[in-house]
């Protein structure tokens, strides 16, 4: 596990703080809009930020890959810059030919960067969920194992050296911290953390254990981990373990599945409300992430969570408080069957997590992202002589 290093942060400045020099027409660039079918909490996080910025006057515009369908339910706009990979390759050229000029661009890097600053002689913002670091090992491996290290050196670099004159918005302490382990000066690190929305009126709790796992199913999420553990803790907990999301190991996954093992797919707002407010606790055995979203809309109805002690979810969870922390398997099981079989534990904990995740809201992340954006303009440099 990667040494957690601390790092001196940088708070954005207040929420209600606005400075003379406010970009007005934003563009982010992104790999997909949260119209598409694999969308995921980096894609929730710019849809509420270019939402948000739009209600406050801004003009914002989203260059992502795909079919960049997500423009027609929203007020800001959204266009396409080319299929799925093809597109950081036009990046550039569909900057120029789709959206020509802007106060300020926002290069949301996650794991293969845009190397947006250089080629945009404006002011740039870097937005960083997390560092792929371990992940480019965990996705390509085998053959592909030449390609992840590649990978892993160029997302450093485009992070520490491209970027160098650039802030960097961080949306944890940990992502901050990794980006301070692989070179970037703190000094240029901003913390914006997600947020939430009012989840409005609750659901009851189910009367039977109903334990909830949710998101994108990708490898790194390790589901197929959960899978096993439920195993080991049915026969002592009893009950129901539903997983919510889709992704590329869907069909293995289900294949893993044992007894009392619900797989729904993509489920509705008001479904995903109920389920977060029926269960008893979620679960999140995911490796890393930039914060855990999931984590904070389950706290913010009074839900507790059980993960890995990972960057990212020790952010999201504070252990023995709002969930419980766990530093292998065996004690993610253990965890898991404690707060199951206490039900007073578990409600004090549901209880810290709602009051915790009060603090969280969608409002104040884009007041904060946008001082942050205004000081991104007001101290870019000409980028005339800059070089690699």
């Amino acid at each position: 596990m990667p040494q957690h290093v601390p790092v001196p942060l940088r708070a954005a400045a207040p929420p209600g703080a606005q400075h003379p020099r406010a970009p007005r027409r934003i563009v982010f660039l992104a790999h997909r809009d949260l119209g598409n079918p694999a969308a995921g909490g980096s894609e929730l996080l710019v849809d509420r930020l270019a939402d948000g910025l739009t209600g406050l006057g801004h003009q914002v515009t989203l260059l992502c890959g795909g079919p960049a369908a997500h423009g027609a339910f929203r007020d800001y706009r959204v266009v396409s810059a080319g299929g799925q990979a093809g597109h950081y390759l036009r990046a550039r050229s569909a900057f120029a030919r789709q959206v020509g000029d802007c106060d300020l661009l926002v290069e949301v890097c996650n794991g293969m960067p845009y190397l947006a600053p250089l080629w945009h002689r404006g002011p740039t913002l870097c937005l960083v969920n997390h560092v792929h670091t371990d992940l480019w090992r965990m996705r390509l491996r085998g053959p592909l194992a030449p390609a992840a290290h590649l990978g892993r050196r160029l997302e450093h670099w485009a992070l520490s050296g491209a970027q160098r004159r650039n802030l960097l918005v961080a949306v944890s302490p940990s992502t901050a911290n990794a980006l301070h382990a692989i070179g970037v000066d703190p000094a240029r690190i901003r913390l914006v953390p997600n947020g939430v929305e009012d989840p409005g009126p609750r659901a009851g709790r189910s009367a039977e254990p109903l334990f909830l796992a949710m998101g994108r199913l990708v490898e790194y999420k390790r589901i197929d981990l959960l899978l096993r553990l439920w195993e080991r803790v049915r026969p002592v907990t009893g009950g129901r373990l539903v997983i919510v999301g889709d992704g590329p190991e869907a069909g293995r996954l289900r294949q893993l599945a044992g007894p009392d093992v619900e797989f729904t797919g993509h489920v509705s707002e008001a479904d995903k409300h109920r389920l977060l407010c029926e269960a008893w606790l979620l679960l999140h055995p995911s490796a890393v992430e930039g914060w855990g979203l999931v984590v904070t809309e389950a706290a913010a109805r009074g839900t507790p969570a059980v993960g890995f002690d990972v960057p990212g979810v020790r952010d999201s969870v504070e252990d023995g408080v709002t969930g419980l922390l766990a530093h292998g398997e065996s004690s993610f099981a253990a965890a898991w069957c404690t707060l199951a079989l206490s039900t007073h534990r578990r409600e004090l904990m549901g209880k810290a997590a709602e009051e915790r995740a009060a603090g969280y809201r969608w409002a104040r992340t884009v007041r904060q992202f946008g001082a942050v954006a205004a000081e991104a303009v007001a101290q870019a440099q000409p980028l005339r002589g800059w070089t690699p």
